[in-house]
């Protein structure tokens, strides 16, 4: 199956972002269940839903826990403010208008409200305290990455190439600033990261670029990847993950491109290593966790880009971006098992089975558990018996 798509084409299928570039002659093929002896098990303090979840659409829609809340959304329009502690809410609102919501980028929590981005095109901001909206912008584009804040701003990514910035209360356009989106993609766009008056994102094109976050002003583009091949799909490069920033460097890596620690202040690279990926990184502040295009695990230490560890055992199971919890690397998979790693090692500690819908997002950290959310739109609390 083809994992590349055309814009125009993309939408309802999730393995749309991680087919690949398999040709029609390759086989993709799911690595089994690895084996586990769990060493520890979990509890589930609560279980709720949302609506529908995302079904089988892309979808990046992940819950966000603020100011002693946790806040859900699903693709037909639901949000829900829920109490952490037994999982009640505490109002529950529709954005559902004359056409299905198509909620897709998201939650960001800031300045007292909630801004979500929808696959219409739409930026809606929310009240955390009462599910009021205060506000509903159209911005040009699908917005299937998540908002982010920052000098009273909202500042979104695009599907047409496009970073919007909104004013935060009112959501009038402050400013816009494009970059060239080539006729072949992957269906996905890259969360910015906003750090010190700059705001970083990655794009179509397969560069990672940064603006000055009070006006717009592109400061400068480094590319991640450069296009190689005979056709199209060979040519593509497309950096759809979030940067990642240590101290004075960022990182960021692309499909078809490379893994990159980038210079702040320069922007000049410090190093690069041949990954491949479009998901989400994470970092414990001394190594970088890399799902590759094959679904390969890679742990990489942040200061050299050397490999400390690969595990290779959930090779095409469609893993979520990985996520830190306690000593251990956390991703789901698309047939709803949850994967426990050492971070240190890589090698599995614990397995859980969750639900048959799968995941589209991993696990979204409280101050006393994790909340999961499946396709499906089931939403739990879940707790470590060590």
């Amino acid at each position: 199956m083809k994992r590349v798509f055309k814009k125009a084409l993309l939408g309802a299928l999730t393995m749309g972002i991680l087919a690949g570039c398999a040709s029609e002659e390759d086989t993709i093929v799911m690595a089994p269940l690895p084996q586990v002896d769990s060493e520890f098990t979990t509890h589930t303090e609560w279980s709720t839903s949302v609506g529908d979840g995302v079904g089988h659409y892309f979808s990046k829609l992940s819950p966000v826990y603020a100011n002693g809340t946790l806040f859900v959304a699903s693709r037909d329009g639901v949000v829900k403010a829920l109490d952490p502690e037994n999982g009640k809410p505490l109002w529950e609102v529709d954005l559902e208008e004359s056409v299905v919501a198509r909620l897709s980028g998201g939650i960001t929590a800031a300045y007292g409200s909630l801004y979500i981005g929808s696959d219409n095109g739409d930026v809606i901001a929310l009240s955390q305290e009462t599910g009021e909206v205060n506000w509903r912008v159209k911005v040009g584009g699908e917005v299937l990455a998540k908002p982010v804040a920052d000098s009273g701003l909202i500042i979104i990514n695009t599907s047409r190439g496009t970073l919007v910035a909104l004013n935060e209360s009112t959501g009038e356009q402050r400013w816009a600033l494009s970059t060239e989106v080539p006729n072949l993609t992957l269906r996905g766009d890259s969360t910015p990261v906003a750090i010190g008056g700059g705001v970083f994102w990655g794009t179509a094109n397969g560069r990672l670029a940064a603006a000055i976050v009070e006006r717009g002003q592109l400061i400068w583009q480094q590319p991640i990847g450069t296009p190689k091949g005979a056709t199209e799909i060979d040519r593509l490069v497309d950096v759809d993950a979030s940067p990642i920033v240590l101290g004075g460097t960022l990182f960021t890596i692309g499909f078809n491109g490379q893994l990159v620690a980038v210079d702040l202040r320069s922007a000049n690279p410090i190093w690069k290593r041949n990954y491949s990926s479009a998901n989400d990184m994470a970092t414990d502040g001394s190594r970088l966790f890399v799902i590759t295009e094959k679904d390969h695990v890679v742990a990489v230490d942040a200061r050299s880009g050397t490999e400390l560890w690969e595990n290779s055992l959930l090779e095409h199971r469609q893993l979520t971006a990985p996520v830190v919890i306690g000593n251990y690397l956390v991703v789901g998979d698309t047939l709803g098992y949850l994967h426990w790693m050492d971070r240190s090692t890589g090698e599995f500690v614990a397995q859980q089975y969750i639900d048959d819908s799968g995941f589209a997002v991993g696990p979204t950290l409280l101050s006393d558990g994790y909340v999961l959310t499946t396709r499906n739109g089931d939403v739990k609390k879940l707790t470590i018996n060590e």
